[in-house]
């Protein structure tokens, strides 16, 4: 008796789901799902007001996420055409590194010890080289950026060029600007262009 019970209970909730996804169900979870991992831009661009004001930025961009990542808040945004990514990294007033770090002539050193700081399994950082000190314009103001060059493990990427620099907002919070992408694909022109246009 107990086995035509449990056979009647499965019956039961088979056609209750086949009823459900019959009438649209499939669509609703699928939508569902959907939003919940790659939410819409309107829903990202809210998320990300906590690192900065990020409606300014041009439709060659695309906001990725907003999200606690490593235990900061960040906003993670891609270049269309490139593919080149740029970080925001709201580093909860513990500062990972300072202007004064980023125009210091030992901030290769200073980099590498922030990288130890912040592991990451899934993502190994290796043979880090500054490249170049330079300035650029970001939160309404000049920052100071260094362009390096990067051996990546356990990414198929392997060598990545770019910049870390660091910005403030109005309310004097600091904020880790990092843009990279493949060694030989890394462009200034278009980290330029994304984050002078952050507030």
């Amino acid at each position: 008796m107990g086995c035509l019970k449990n056979i009647l209970r499965a019956i039961v909730i088979v056609l209750a789901v086949v009823g459900f996804m019959s009438l649209g169900g499939r669509e609703l979870v699928g939508s569902f799902v959907n939003n919940f991992f790659n939410p819409p831009q309107d829903e990202i661009l809210e998320r990300a007001k906590k690192v900065g004001d990020f409606s300014n930025i041009s439709e060659e961009f695309e906001l990725e996420k907003a999200a606690g990542i490593l235990g900061y808040n960040a906003v993670v945004a891609e270049h269309k055409a490139s593919g080149q990514k740029m970080f925001v990294v709201d580093s909860n007033k513990k500062d990972l590194l300072t202007a004064d770090d980023i125009k210091s002539k030992d901030v290769e050193e200073k980099l590498k010890k922030t990288i130890s700081k912040v592991k990451y399994q899934a993502l190994s950082v290796d043979d880090l080289h500054v490249t170049k000190h330079g300035t650029m314009s970001s939160y309404g103001k000049e920052i100071p950026y260094v362009r390096f060059e990067a051996r990546i493990k356990k990414l198929p990427i392997g060598d990545v060029g770019g910049i870390v620099a660091v910005a403030q907002t109005k309310d004097g919070e600091p904020r880790l600007l990092i843009s990279a992408n493949e060694k030989n694909k890394y462009s200034q022109l278009i980290s330029d262009e994304f984050f002078k246009k952050i507030k």
